[in-house]
């Protein structure tokens, strides 16, 4: 190969070689969903259409919402677009969301996100591995989150309801703001810790327990976490080569220690504990799971549930501090729910309270945690009465804030109102227009567990406690770009006044 004498030269060529061989991979990525006559808005190198996550100030989330919004005006159905120079499908007609999640579920098994076995072995959990290994792990799960195994977990959830009210009277006691969602991110976690691992967190008193700190590392991004998971969705077979991992090291690593730990005190003293861990532990002695899985699967159980219900309690207190008719409206329910239960929280007067599901509903629908869900396609796919073929490995999007927020499906979307979940409105309303976990064969296994906990934390604090919103809260609200889950930025902050 023919050198110049001119080092400087040399790498010029080099580099321009090497930016018009990028250019042209990307420009001929580009003309794929032109050459399918399907819709999508214009791409720039190297990130396509996703947001530069070293400039704009918004997450995938909020991204794939305005792209619902401004997309559907060109065409009502679906719209290409491009993460990097990978095709992406997004839909938005709720038919073709029905097929995707339902109907013809055989193609979209996957959910299409990245997951490192080899090297991150805690990331191959439930959620995120696909085909038959999913199928497998899911039939051996479900047993775990019937309504009859969440009764028998409801005593764990209430013993750390007393800690919640503690804190909540703490902040009374010396008239300070309460930053709500930091709150109920250690009730959570005392939760989870206590039905996942069996261990007492303790989180809002020891101010250094581990479960907290890790709890929140799972779900805190930077910029460049998140250009790495950008990245390792659009081209995951070179990622593992490069060895990226989706959960952060120490994470992991934590959470293999405790899990392991707990198995093996359990096994060995024959202790005993009706919890997420106890069920299993027997699934591993019917060596139907490995331990292994056990880790994977508890790490995922504690991440979304200490994440997903903090978030959903904090955007329902937010709003019932802002509308104190709808929080007297539920108080007043949950007053008298529990008078017929000698007063006691019960998993049968949480079942009672018809309100407080139309209040999460509607929570769920303005902000549902998880903003988005993705397949992917594993084999091609003829849209119904459409020319187009979705082709094996393309990854799909449902965008589900869009959704949530289309004026067809809620008049008004920004307006507050649990009324949009009567039974008269649920029931003329497409069913799949709220969909906060999705639909179909990998709706969130999870989703009994979630609304349990999430009613419970409400209950408690009604009860107890009225709201208002304090002046540190920044509204209106603005969701942070670096949170893979909806979170506000400046955290909520509310004022709380004992009842008596």
């Amino acid at each position: 190969m023919f050198l110049t004498s001119s080092l400087t030269t040399d790498l010029a060529v080099a580099i321009f070689f090497l930016t018009s061989v990028v250019t042209v991979f990307f420009k001929r990525s580009f003309q794929y969903w032109s050459r399918k006559h399907l819709p999508h808005p214009h791409p720039t190198i190297p990130f396509g259409n996703l947001p530069n996550p070293y400039k704009d100030g918004e997450s995938i989330g909020v991204f794939l919402a305005h792209l619902y919004k401004e997309m559907k005006k060109v065409d009502p159905k679906h719209c290409g677009f491009y993460a990097f120079a990978k095709p992406c499908y997004c839909v938005f007609d709720l038919d073709y969301v029905k097929n995707v999640l339902s109907k013809d579920f055989q193609y979209f098994v996957d959910r299409g996100i990245y997951y490192n076995e080899k090297d991150d072995p805690i990331s191959a959990h439930l959620f995120a591995i696909g085909g038959r290994k999913w199928q497998n792990l899911r039939k051996k799960l479900t047993p775990t989150f019937t309504s009859g195994r969440m009764k028998m977990m409801f005593q764990s959830l209430l013993k750390c309801e007393n800690s919640l009210y503690e804190a909540m009277e703490d902040f009374c006691e010396k008239s300070e703001a309460v930053d709500i969602k930091e709150v109920l991110g250690c009730f959570t976690t005392d939760i989870i810790g206590s039905c996942a691992f069996g261990l007492d967190c303790n989180s809002f008193k020891d101010k250094e327990s581990p479960f907290p700190k890790y709890g929140r590392k799972i779900f805190e991004s930077t910029r460049l976490r998140s250009l790495l998971n950008s990245f390792s969705v659009s081209f995951p077979n070179l990622s593992r080569v490069l060895k990226i991992r989706q959960i952060p090291k120490d994470v992991g690593e934590f959470f293999t220690k405790i899990v392991t730990e707990s198995v093996r005190y359990r096994e060995e003293t024959s202790f005993f504990r009706k919890d997420f861990l106890q069920l299993l532990i027997e699934l591993k002695n019917a060596r139907i799971l490995t331990i292994q899985e056990i880790v994977a699967q508890s790490f995922v159980f504690f991440a979304a549930g200490f994440e997903t219900s903090s978030t959903t309690m904090t955007f329902a207190l937010y709003e019932l501090a802002k509308n104190q008719r709808i929080q007297e409206r539920l108080r007043e329910e949950i007053e008298q729910v529990l008078r017929k239960h000698r007063g006691e929280i019960s998993y049968e007067s949480i079942q009672e309270m018809k309100y407080m599901n139309q209040v999460v509903d509607e929570t769920l629908r303005k902000y549902p945690p998880i903003p988005f869900i993705t397949r992917e396609c594993i084999r091609d796919y003829k849209l119904p009465a459409e020319n187009i073929i979705i082709e094996k490995g393309t990854s799909v999007f449902i965008p589900i804030l869009g959704i949530h927020h289309d004026e067809e499906y809620y008049p008004d979307p920004e307006i507050f109102d649990p009324e949009r979940f009567s039974e008269d409105n649920r029931r003329i309303r497409h069913q799949y227009a709220h969909i906060p976990f999705g639909q179909g064969p990998r709706i969130c296994i999870g989703s009994r567990f979630g609304l349990m906990e999430t009613k419970i934390g409400l209950t408690s604090i009604l009860k107890h406690f009225k709201l208002s919103v304090n002046s540190k809260t920044r509204e209106p609200l603005m969701m942070s770009p670096q949170s893979f889950i909806l979170a506000a930025v400046g955290d909520v902050w509310l004022n709380a006044k004992k009842i008596y």
